[in-house]
């Protein structure tokens, strides 16, 4: 499956000519994945937004800087990812994100109830209880895990690309998507557990 962060349709050159629709293209590409990037780390949706006007604006005046190593998508995130660190660091008062270890060492425990849900990470659905559910556990993920899932299961970057955007190793990204995983599973399990009908008992 392709990575959906290269959308067609989008001209460099005509980005660097200035071509408004492949602006606006570019826009309605990523405005939405830079949103939920920015708001990840900020928990204050005016400021995300106000991300993501800052992203967009200074990606377009310093297109000449983007030197086509990573795609154009990739890019775009580690502009909006160094955005909001920016923020966070004329915030006094808001930590920075805490690295994460790069073992698993602490690796989160196997869930308490091992119970066989169609639901995955993997496959969220767009509506309903179950989804509000899962992404109340998402939120609770220390910000780390959270922004390697979102980048790697929701917006589907490749390891490769989630490494750049974060400024990672690909080693790292993989452990923390891992552990990412197994923290949804612990805090989803009992959810699930509790709707999954029990042996004897009717479905």
């Amino acid at each position: 499956m392709p990575s959906t962060n290269s959308p067609p349709g989008i001209s460099l050159d005509a980005l660097r000519s200035g071509d408004p629709q492949a602006l606006a293209a570019l826009f309605e590409a990523y405005a939405d994945r830079i949103y939920r990037l920015a708001l990840s780390l900020l928990h204050d949706p005016s400021a995300a937004e106000d991300i993501v006007q800052e992203t967009f604006v200074s990606a377009i005046t310093h297109l000449d800087r983007f030197e086509g190593r990573s795609s154009l998508g990739t890019w775009l995130y580690r502009v909006g990812y160094n955005a909001s660190l920016d923020w966070l660091r004329r915030r006094k008062d808001e930590p920075l994100p805490p690295d994460e270890p790069g073992d698993e060492s602490d690796a989160v425990p196997l869930p308490r109830s091992l119970v066989e849900w169609t639901l995955t990470p993997e496959s969220r659905q767009a509506e309903g209880e179950m989804a509000a559910e899962l992404d109340r556990a998402i939120g609770e993920l220390s910000e780390g895990l959270r922004l390697v899932f979102l980048l790697r299961d929701v917006d589907e970057l490749s390891t490769q690309e989630t490494a750049e955007a974060l400024g990672l190793t690909e080693g790292a990204v993989k452990v923390r998507l891992h552990r990412a995983r197994l923290a949804l599973r612990e805090k989803l399990s009992d959810y699930f557990a509790e709707r999954t009908p029990q042996e004897g008992e009717a479905a």
